[in-house]
């Protein structure tokens, strides 16, 4: 990594951003201390709320904390950490996430150069998580909430649509002319509309089977009357938006 603004091939530039959740963020950034990955050259560290900085362990990378006068969404949040970024790829970790191995290099390894995003199989609770999901229409989403229906990528012919954000590998060369995250999604469907635009500008998607985090799930739209606002209006923001409507047609027509 250089102060310069210069690239660094294969280089890694990452964004965390807490929520107060100190106490997550300091477990993670000792599994990034304990498994010094090579290719991670910055870590931006974004405290979202007023708090302490986490105590930072030896770490053999560049780290930049920014702090928000007010908070962010998710977007808006990762977007401002990008402009931090100068090496190939942005690497976009949740807090609660749990790195018991590194799984950078599984994910570089397996990187097409076709692919805007990659990103590992996500682990929850002890089981494979549905990172990997199909378009979420009306009806799916209907029969995730009632049902629980889960969406596997092997149980889906290894066919899906959009990778969740708590862990992404974005080519920072899309991510840019991409424009980043739309900020009109507060917290949730900010990772859909992504992949979708992603893959509208001629790129793919793929999540990596030899790469695995842990993931702390806080599933918040359950609990919180606000969150689960959030929830809805960002779902209704996604199927009114002009990137939905063209992955549909795309997919009625076959491409």
């Amino acid at each position: 990594m250089t102060d310069n603004g210069q690239c660094i091939a294969g280089g890694v530039t990452a964004s965390v951003v807490s929520h107060g959740q100190g106490a997550l963020l300091t477990d993670l950034l000792e599994d990034l201390a304990r498994l010094a990955p090579p290719q991670l050259a910055h870590l931006v560290i974004t405290l979202n709320l007023p708090e302490q900085a986490p105590r930072l362990p030896a770490l053999p990378f560049r780290v930049t904390v920014l702090r928000n006068a007010a908070p962010l969404g998710f977007g808006a949040n990762h977007n401002a950490a990008f402009a931090h970024c100068t090496s190939d790829w942005f690497w976009i970790l949740n807090p609660d996430l749990r790195l018991p191995a590194d799984p950078l290099p599984a994910l570089l390894g397996a990187a097409r150069p076709s692919d805007a995003i990659v990103a590992p199989q996500v682990i929850e609770a002890g089981r494979v998580a549905d990172a990997a999901r199909l378009l979420p229409t009306p009806a799916r989403l209907v029969r995730r909430r009632l049902f629980g229906q889960r969406q596997l990528a092997e149980e889906q012919g290894g066919r899906y649509d959009w990778l969740a954000g708590m862990c992404l590998l974005v080519r920072s060369a899309a991510f840019r002319t991409l424009g980043g995250f739309d900020e009109r999604y507060r917290m949730y469907c900010e990772d859909v509309d992504l992949s979708l635009r992603a893959q509208l500008a001629g790129g793919t998607l793929q999540q990596v089977a030899g790469a695995r985090v842990q993931h702390e799930s806080q599933r918040a739209s359950r609990r919180s009357l606000r969150y689960l606002t959030w929830h809805v209006q960002s779902m209704l923001r996604l199927w009114g938006s002009a990137a939905y409507r063209r992955y549909r047609r795309r997919q009625r027509q076959g491409g």
